[in-house]
């Protein structure tokens, strides 16, 4: 049986032939995909079908959930996906053929579009991959913006540059967006985004990161997912403030977040002697003490995995359970009258070896907070495959040029975000459809396991079958232009925000 790009190859080769600009005029219905199939595989005509219909009907959905502007915003978003390279520059989407409006309605669609993002939070959880495991990953990127003086709420942000390796990256005036992301544990590229939010001035990070969790798990439960979510995240998040903000929770999620390999831990104190006099101990010593540096104070572990995995070598997993780190009543429990305690499962991920022969760093250490015993073989695969959203974010960059637009207003910015993750669930449910374009230096890939910018270079043509919910421009005048007697006036000076200690 033949893939469905070769499905779709044979209904759509006479049509293409007859006319040049199908891949760039949208009026082809997905309800036509069965008309020129007569001759084609029953199952595959099946799966075409199902495929181009599921594509039809996100951006029927998509195009609901935008409440102001819809028609530039949705054809904005068509401009991105369909531009034959790398987005470089804003203005130039509008002449892509995809959008059939004026330069300035680019902008103007970002500066006064209204998109109601509730309901796109609902839409991207519904159309979200079944047969994913339940894991997400939380990880924030710079939307820089240096010399825009006139644009509010800059705050400094980490942000590697060119040349730049590991914590080399220099600090950058700008936005911070932070993505929430279902992960396949495939070894390709893909991920499925459901949320963003910006990490505004003043905000915590990891208050934030905990609202989104909450948000999204009660999303999962409306849409009928069954089983616990696992969210992982980075060490630029507090995960002991994490799990005391999710602490009421910890039945429904589960959030492992990674530690440094310095870290000490302690167990509880031993049972307190009766008629001892002084104040109860919180934390243990001397044996109770758990250093992750140092060997000899691990003990038996709690639960151990070994196993041989092609990609990785030979992966050892340990957990001990019932360690709780020494806090105090300042920074983020300032105000408490005693410090919490806070439980965790400590957990040891070390491998032998890293995909193209990269060199093998130190052991992982992470922190795995909900209840019941942790899934070990979940646990090292899901935090390995955290990293598959920065490929998420090179594609959204430099690809689709989500930070190459010089925007003023942060509320833009969140706006264009939404598009481009719009966009990127496009490719993904066209990905069973897309024809492989490749460059002649390119490796041959096998039908629907295309990556994403491989999934980009056939969009137009996927795209004229799905058809558009846009409406055409309606003919019009220029405008009056500016009033007679007002003059312009410079914008104001906002200087770049601080962070407080």
């Amino acid at each position: 049986m033949r893939g469905v790009a070769a499905c779709l190859r044979d209904k759509t080769g006479a049509a293409a032939a007859s006319s040049e600009v199908l891949p760039q005029i949208f009026r082809r219905k997905a309800a036509a995909v069965g008309s020129g199939m007569a001759a084609v595989d029953q199952p595959c005509q099946q799966a075409a079908e199902i495929a181009v219909a599921g594509l039809a009907s996100f951006r029927q959905a998509m195009s609901w959930c935008l409440w102001r502007r819809p028609d530039a915003l949705f054809e904005l978003g068509d401009a991105v996906l369909t531009a034959p390279g790398p987005v470089s520059s804003l203005p130039y989407l509008s002449l892509e053929p995809a959008f059939r409006r004026g330069h300035g309605m680019v902008y103007q669609a970002l500066r006064e579009g209204g998109i109601d993002e509730q309901a796109l939070r609902d839409l991207l959880v519904a159309v979200r991959p079944r047969d994913w495991p339940l894991v997400f990953a939380i990880d924030a990127s710079t939307y820089p913006r240096p010399e825009a003086e006139t644009s509010p709420g800059r705050e400094w942000h980490h942000h590697s540059c060119p040349g730049s390796h590991g914590s080399d990256g220099a600090a950058v005036a700008g936005w911070a967006f932070q993505w929430l992301a279902q992960l396949s544990f495939a070894a390709d590229s893909w991920t499925a985004p459901h949320d963003q939010v910006r990490v505004g001035a003043g905000d915590d990070a990891t208050r934030q990161a905990a609202a989104q969790i909450l948000a999204h798990a009660g999303r999962l439960r409306a849409a009928g997912q069954p089983g616990v979510p696992l969210y992982v995240l980075d060490a630029g998040y507090d995960e002991a403030a994490l799990t005391w903000d999710l602490r009421e929770h910890l039945d429904q999620v589960q959030v492992l977040v990674r530690v440094r390999n310095d870290r000490v831990l302690y167990r509880d104190p031993p049972p307190r002697i009766p008629g001892k006099a002084g104040r109860p101990r919180i934390h243990g010593s001397g044996s109770d003490r758990f250093e992750c540096k140092n060997p000899a104070t691990w003990g038996a572990p709690d639960q151990e995995l070994s196993l041989r995995d092609e990609r990785y070598g030979q992966v050892s997993v340990m957990s001990w359970g019932g360690l709780h780190p020494r806090l105090f009543c300042r920074g983020r429990f300032a105000g408490f009258t005693k410090p919490p305690v806070i439980k965790c499962h400590l957990i040891r991920v070390t491998v032998t070896r890293l995909p193209n022969g990269r060199a093998v760093p130190g052991p992982l250490w992470l922190w795995r907070a909900g209840a019941g015993m942790p899934d070990l073989d979940l646990i090292w695969r899901a935090y390995l495959h955290r990293f598959d959203i920065e490929h998420t974010y090179r594609l959204a960059k430099h690809t689709l040029g989500w930070d190459k637009a010089a925007l003023r207003e942060p509320e833009q910015v969140s706006r264009r975000t939404w598009l481009i993750i719009c966009a990127i669930t496009q490719l993904r449910l066209a990905r069973p459809l897309a024809e492989d374009h490749r460059q002649r230096w390119e490796r041959r890939r096998k039908p629907g396991k295309l990556s994403p910018g491989r999934v980009r270079r056939d969009f137009g043509r996927l795209a004229a079958l799905a058809g558009t919910p846009a409406s055409p421009p309606k003919p019009s005048k220029a405008g009056p232009g500016r009033p007679k007697g007002r003059t312009s006036t410079p914008a104001a000076r906002h200087p770049v925000i601080k962070k407080a200690a």
